[in-house]
């Protein structure tokens, strides 16, 4: 099944829940069809905004809903 890059990022945000606050880099990988390289890339670039906490890179639910809407955006555009 081909899904259009906005079809992903609406499907991605529906799997964000309310209780989950932060995700880690292999969950955002997991649920949606970006690899863990290229999220991890995104977050240097600093276009995903993420914190670090301990060894764990985590993304917060509202940092990910903005990245997934630019990039909804950018695609609309």
């Amino acid at each position: 099944m081909n899904l259009s890059v906005m079809e992903q990022n609406k499907m991605m945000q529906t799997t964000i829940t309310q209780n989950k606050m932060a995700y880690s880099v292999e969950e955002i990988s997991a649920q949606s069809s970006l690899s863990k390289a290229f999220v991890r890339l995104e977050i240097k670039r600093g276009k995903l905004k993420a914190g670090k906490f301990g060894r764990r890179v985590l993304v917060s639910a509202n940092n990910l809903k903005s990245y997934l809407n630019e990039g909804e955006n950018e695609n609309a555009k």
